[in-house]
């Protein structure tokens, strides 16, 4: 009671709300720039089971942002270091943490765990996904979003309504954009304490809804502009067509490639996986990894060298042998490695250039 008296005495929450909180699991995906406030304060709050899913370790550019983390957290797996420090916190609650790639194959068995899923993702194939496994499976899904100096917020697939469809992702953006159209925060920035406040937004909804009170911005969409501190609402209605566009069973979303929905056409550089593996080890083959310096995981099972895009072209003249394959996250910075050294050796070279995005297999290698 000592604990979480500070909201037990407010009208309308009481002990009931308190308990409600106690008996609830929430599922957070991303301990990053969102998560990381999300966590902190549903954890503080009291709510009695929280789930972590991320796979990434902390890095140095994290911690402007990100702060659950430490310096001494750097190279260590997120999760880990998120549940230590919110443990420290509240060591009365329960932590479940999931150091995996969310996929179709696994995605419904972890969500179904859970009341409420927040997304704190940076990806759009993952954001999707979510989208339609909630819709799916019934849950309410907090949503969040920054970039540079704006972020939105929204409670999607809820409806304070009995028998009404709540509002999802897909009814504001029916079809993903494909790589490179949208720009992420490791390309476009963000200011440190955005994320803060947007993820803060995402943990207020998520209690609201656990507790009964208030107005959760089910079938609106909230802009937070940190410049100016101007927010705006948008009213959302559901769009019946979007309906088809979402798995109807949970055959159907096994067999959906979130991935390949969100990827560019194939270009006469990209390499599959399986080609990269066997590419490893062979000779006059050099593998560059252009992935900025503090960019993890860093790998060392295969021989390659790291030079980052941005002086990837002070350095053509060290790339001498007959095949040249360039890697990052996503393949799209390879991709462009990869354009930019055709242009530059000519066509006629005869080298092989290859490119490939290493996201969701680098525990393969």
């Amino acid at each position: 009671m000592n604990k979480y008296d500070r909201q037990i005495i407010l009208k309308g929450f009481g002990t009931a709300g308190q308990e409600r909180l106690l008996q609830a699991k929430v599922l957070v995906v991303g301990a990053g720039g969102l998560g990381c406030p999300a966590l902190q304060y549903l954890a503080a709050a009291g709510v009695g089971t929280i789930g972590i899913v991320d796979t990434d370790t902390v890095s140095e550019t994290n911690l402007h942002r990100q702060v659950l983390y430490g310096l001494a957290d750097i190279y260590h797996p997120k999760v880990e270091c998120a549940k230590a420090a919110l443990l420290r916190l509240n060591p009365d609650i329960d932590i479940e943490i999931y150091n995996l790639y969310l996929r179709v194959s696994n995605a419904l068995e972890i969500i179904e765990l859970y009341d409420i899923v927040i997304d704190g993702t940076d990806n759009f194939h993952t954001r999707y996904m979510l989208n339609d496994a909630c819709v799916l499976l019934g849950k309410p899904l907090i949503y969040g979003a920054v970039s540079q100096f704006e972020g939105q917020v929204a409670v999607f697939n809820y409806s304070m309504t009995a028998g009404k469809r709540g509002v999802n992702y897909r009814d504001i953006f029916p079809h993903p954009p494909k790589n490179n159209e949208v720009q992420n925060c490791a390309e476009a920035g963000v200011l440190g304490v955005l994320p803060g406040i947007i993820g803060t937004m995402q943990a207020n909804e998520t209690i609201k809804i656990l507790a009964g009170i208030g107005e959760p911005l089910a079938d609106r969409l909230l802009t937070y502009n940190a410049l100016t501190n101007h927010t705006f609402e948008l009213q959302l209605s559901t769009v019946p067509e979007t309906m088809d566009l979402i798995p109807k069973d949970k055959l159907a979303f096994w067999n959906m490639d979130y991935i390949g929905l969100c990827s560019n056409p194939i270009s006469k550089y990209d390499i599959d996986f399986a080609s990269f593996q066997d590419i490893l080890g062979k000779e006059d083959v050099q593998i560059i990894d252009v992935r900025n310096e503090d960019e993890t995981p860093v790998l060392d099972t295969f021989t390659h060298l790291r030079i980052p895009l941005p002086v990837l072209y002070d350095h053509w003249a060290d790339l001498t042998a007959n095949t040249v394959v360039f890697f990052c996250k996503t393949g799209q910075r390879s991709k462009q490695a990869a354009q930019h050294f055709e242009a530059y050796m000519g066509s006629g070279s005869g080298k092989k250039i290859g490119s490939i995005g290493l996201y969701g297999k680098w525990d393969l290698l």
